[in-house]
């Protein structure tokens, strides 16, 4: 298949690339690069031996994504571009509901206005909230979530499963991720975030790294086993092959609309993750425990047995192969992506 990447030189979006084009599928990149780096693109084309042909422009603008469509033909759309960080959008709600909400309608709008049939999600974990029962399954209702970034995930879901109401030739593919984590094994991409990380594993490796000074964790008595808050990690190659999989069963569905949690079905406490990534470093690395962080659910975790059934699909890595996948990335590019 011919295949729309939206946000493909960003992290998530990169390894899928790699994995659609190992998997025979052409693909073509649209990314503005507010959150990537144009020098991803190059990279990609090392690890695949191909040349892969880039848009840069923001998906919001209707006319460009009309033209795109227009000019060349698509099968399906996996739609990754969005801004993502919990905390920021709490300061710029706006622009969160603008982008990443004006996005998917620019796309949808094309693509049924040109017959692209087929679309993939990048959804989140957040759309549970703070009610859902453990561990979290796709038929868990209502949908809801604690911050702007996350409701724009909510209202985004409702808005396709609501297009593909109307439309029943289209083929949605709804994809909730939990904690992507690691790097491709090669060391050449990676995540590279900007600013200060918002999620724990880049964190640790920017101080294992040395770009900073410890690691402060928020928390450690909430009702856990060591008492630090568990999160479902899962390595970013399992995610991408979730997308593969994802898209290869969508073109034989007769569901218009399908939802499935990526992630393992297990909790890695906050210390248990660093322990492993100091096991990768090959020595310990500091940290110092500070109060509990606004918002923290003190355990979150994937039932993934419907991906597994309905893709034929299941993680494969382990904590230690997305500790020593993402310090093989952040020791041979200490500063992530060069500008």
């Amino acid at each position: 298949m011919r295949v729309l990447v939206s946000g493909g030189a960003g992290y998530i979006g990169s390894h899928t690339v790699v994995q659609l084009i190992a998997a025979g599928h052409d693909v073509v990149i649209v990314d503005s690069f507010a959150n990537s780096k144009p020098a991803v693109i190059g990279r990609l084309e090392a690890l695949t031996g191909e040349a892969i042909p880039v848009h840069a422009f923001d998906l919001t603008d209707r006319d460009k994504t009309e033209r795109l469509f227009a000019d060349e033909p698509f099968d399906a759309v996996i739609h990754f571009a969005g801004l993502k960080a919990v905390g920021e959008s709490a300061e710029i709600p706006l622009e969160y509901y603008e982008n990443n909400l004006g996005t998917t309608f620019s796309l949808v709008r094309a693509m049924r206005r040109h017959g692209v049939k087929m679309l993939v999600f990048s959804s989140s974990a957040t759309v549970y909230g703070e009610e859902a029962p453990l561990p979290y399954r796709e038929d868990y209702a209502p949908l809801q979530a604690s911050s702007p970034y996350g409701r724009t995930k909510v209202m985004i879901e409702h808005v396709l499963t609501d297009v593909a109401a109307a439309d029943p030739s289209l083929r949605i593919g709804i994809l909730r991720y939990f904690n992507p984590v690691g790097a491709h094994p090669s060391g050449t991409i990676g995540e590279d975030p900007q600013g200060i990380p918002n999620n724990l594993m880049p964190f640790i490796a920017q101080v294992a790294v040395g770009r900073r000074d410890k690691l402060v964790v928020f928390g450690d008595d909430y009702p856990t086993a060591d008492g630090t808050c568990e999160r479902d990690y899962i390595h970013v190659e399992d995610l991408a092959a979730g997308h593969v999989a994802a898209l290869n069963t969508l073109a034989t569905s007769e569901k218009a609309v399908s939802v499935w949690n990526l992630g393992t079905g297990q909790g890695t406490s906050v210390l248990e993750m660093v322990h492993a990534f100091e096991r990768a470093v090959g020595r310990e690395l500091p940290y110092e425990i500070g109060p509990r962080r606004a918002g923290d659910q003190p355990r979150s975790w994937a039932d993934p047995a419907r991906a597994n059934d309905e893709l034929g699909w299941r993680t494969v890595k382990t904590i230690d192969d997305m500790c020593a996948d993402t310090w093989r990335w952040q020791s041979s590019n200490p500063t992530g992506y060069e500008d």
